[in-house]
C-alpha cells in the first residue's frame, strides 16, 4: 500500500515547484513604425514568456483600423504565420498574461481592445491597481458595465470617460485617479502611447530598431529583435509615439522611487539589463554576499534550478566549493500528465526535478534557492536529494525572509500562506528536513549597490512597508486560484497546491 491516495487515469497535476514562489506578473511589448510590427511583437512576447504562461495577445492597427488575436496557453502556440499575416500594420502591442487581479479565462486576456467615441483603443498592463474596487463601484454606479475582472479595464473605462480632448490627455486624466503599479502600452490607429507608474514598480524600456521605435518589459525582448537599447522609460514618465516622432510627458507629482527588489532576486530574466544592471551579475554578488555570511561545512553547491543558478554560481566562487548541477529540471512541462494508478510519491515535483546522483552519493550539499515562499517544494526536494544518496543538506537562500504579501502586480500568496510570517528559522529548517538553513541578510541582498543607497526600491514583501497604502480589506485578491488548489488537497498534492 502507497501512503498517498490513487491517482485518476487522467489527473491535473499542478506543478508545485513553481506555484512555491512569487508568480511572474505580466510582460508588454510594443512597437511603432515598422512594416512587420506584429512579427516582432510576437518575437517580443517569446522572450518575455517568463512572465507570463497564462494566456497571449497582439493587437496591430494598419492605420484604419485595430486588429486583435488573444489566446489562452503559451505565444507559440497561439500564433502561427496565417494569423501573424492577418495582425497588419505597422504599428502593434502584446501582452502575457499571469493573472493577479481576475481570473484565468479568455475575457481577461489582454491587450484589451474596445470602441468608443475617439475610435479604436488597446491596452497591456503589467502591474496591480490596489483601489480597483472602490473605482470599480463608482463606475459601476454610474452606469459602466465591465465586461472582465481584470483591473486593467478599469483604465480604459477611465480613459472613456475622461473629459480631454486628446488621447495623451486622457489616459493622464485616467491615471491620476489610479494607485498601484503600472507600465502600460496604449495603441489607437495611429498612436502608441508607454506610461510608467510615478514609483516605477514594473519595469518598462524604450528602444530602437533602424526606424521604428520599441517598447518591452525587458531588455531580453530587445534583444531579440535586435533592437537598439535606448533608456528606461522613467518612473511617472508618459512617452507619445506617433508619426511626429517620440515625445515625453512627466505630468504626476513625483514621489520616492520604488523598483521591484523582486525582479533581481527572481522574475527578471538573466540576460536583462534591468534599473542599470545586468539581473546576472547582480544574483551572483548576492550569492557570494550568501556565501560570506552564511558558510557550510560541505562538499558541492547546488542550484535549485533555474531560480537559483546565479546566486549558487556567485556562492560556489566565493566560497570555493566545486558548483554541480545536481538537480536536473524538465523545461517540457504541461499542466495535465497521466499518473500511474498507483501513485508515485510527489510525483508533482518529481515530474520537475531529477537529482543527479552520481553527483550527490556520500557529499554534504550546499542547496541555494533565490526565495522560500510556501516551503512546500523543498520539504519535498529535500528528502529526494538524501535518497539520492546525499549525506547532509545545507539550504541557503538568496534573499531575506518573505514575511508579507505584494500587491504591485505580482501574484503572491495571503500573508498566513507565507512560511516565514509566522514560523522561526529553527522551525522552517525542520519544515523542510535541511540540516541547516539560513538567509541572506539585507546588507547581503543589497550588495550590489555601489553606494549602498536602498532607497529607491520597494521591499515590501521582506519587510511590510508598502509605499502606497493598501485599502483596509479592500486588497487585490492574491488567492484567485486557491481555492481549486485546495480541492487537490485530499489527493495529496500537498498544502497551498492551485490550480491555473
Amino acid at each position: 500500500m502507497t501512503d498517498e491516495p490513487l491517482a485518476s487515469d487522467l489527473s491535473v497535476v499542478i506543478d508545485e515547484a513553481k506555484l512555491d514562489s512569487f508568480h511572474e506578473e505580466c510582460g508588454v511589448f510594443g512597437v511603432y513604425g515598422h512594416p512587420e510590427a506584429a512579427n516582432l511583437v510576437y518575437l517580443g512576447l517569446y522572450a518575455l514568456q517568463h512572465r507570463g504562461q497564462e494566456s497571449a495577445g497582439i493587437v496591430s492597427s494598419n492605420g484604419k483600423v485595430l486588429i486583435a488575436h488573444r489566446g489562452m496557453g503559451l505565444v507559440a502556440d497561439i500564433f502561427n504565420n496565417k494569423l501573424i499575416e492577418q495582425l497588419e500594420g505597422t504599428s502593434a502591442i502584446g501582452h502575457n498574461r499571469y493573472s493577479t487581479t481576475g481570473s484565468t479565462t479568455l475575457k481577461n486576456c489582454q491587450p484589451l481592445v474596445v470602441e468608443y467615441a475617439k475610435g479604436g483603443l488597446a491596452l497591456a498592463h503589467n502591474g496591480n491597481l490596489v483601489n480597483f474596487s472602490e473605482l470599480r463601484e463608482r463606475l459601476e454606479k454610474n452606469g459602466a458595465i465591465f465586461q472582465s475582472s481584470s483591473d486593467s479595464e478599469l483604465i480604459i473605462h477611465l480613459v472613456a470617460s475622461a473629459q480631454a480632448t486628446e488621447l495623451p490627455e486622457r489616459v493622464i486624466e485616467a491615471l491620476a485617479q489610479v494607485r498601484g503599479a503600472y507600465s502600460l502600452v496604449l495603441l489607437t490607429e495611429t498612436q502608441l502611447i508607454a506610461v510608467r507608474d510615478p514609483f516605477g514598480f514594473r519595469p518598462l524600456v524604450l528602444g530602437k530598431l533602424n526606424q521604428a521605435t520599441i517598447v518591452a518589459s525587458e531588455t531580453c525582448a530587445l534583444d531579440l529583435v535586435r533592437a537598439e537599447y535606448v533608456r528606461e522609460v522613467e518612473p511617472g514618465e508618459v512617452v507619445v509615439i506617433d508619426e511626429n516622432g517620440v515625445r515625453s510627458l512627466r505630468p504626476f507629482p513625483p514621489v520616492p522611487v520604488r523598483r521591484c527588489i523582486f525582479e533581481y532576486v527572481y522574475f527578471a530574466r538573466p540576460d536583462s539589463l534591468l534599473y542599470g544592471r545586468n539581473v546576472y551579475q547582480v544574483r551572483k554578488i548576492q550569492g557570494r554576499a550568501l556565501a560570506r555570511e552564511c558558510p557550510a561545512d560541505a562538499d558541492i553547491v547546488v542550484p535549485v534550478p533555474d531560480s537559483g543558478n546565479a546566486a549558487a554560481l556567485g556562492y560556489a566562487e566565493e566560497s570555493g566549493l566545486p558548483f554541480e548541477m545536481g538537480l536536473v529540471r524538465s523545461h517540457y512541462i504541461g499542466r495535465t500528465f497521466i499518473e500511474p494508478r498507483q501513485s508515485i510519491r510527489h510525483f508533482g515535483v518529481k515530474i520537475k526535478f531529477n537529482p543527479v546522483v552520481d553527483l550527490l552519493r556520500g557529499k554534504r550539499v550546499v542547496l541555494i534557492e533565490d526565495s522560500l515562499v510556501r516551503g512546500t517544494t523543498l520539504r519535498k526536494v529535500i528528502p529526494m536529494l538524501r535518497q539520492a544518496g546525499a549525506r547532509e543538506v545545507h539550504m541557503r537562500i538568496a534573499a531575506p525572509p518573505t514575511t508579507h504579501s505584494c500587491f504591485y502586480g505580482i501574484d503572491t500568496p495571503n500573508r498566513e500562506e507565507l512560511l516565514a510570517s509566522h514560523q522561526s528559522i529553527e522551525e522552517i529548517r525542520k519544515y523542510i528536513t535541511a540540516d541547516s538553513l539560513a538567509y541572506l541578510s539585507w546588507d547581503g541582498l543589497y550588495s550590489f549597490l555601489e553606494n549602498g543607497n536602498r532607497d529607491g526600491f520597494c521591499d515590501a514583501c521582506f519587510t511590510g512597508n508598502y509605499p502606497v497604502e493598501i485599502p483596509r480589506n479592500r486588497g487585490p485578491h492574491q488567492l484567485h486560484l486557491f481555492d481549486a488548489g485546495e480541492r487537490h488537497l485530499n489527493n495529496g498534492l500537498g498544502r497551498g497546491a492551485r490550480l491555473s
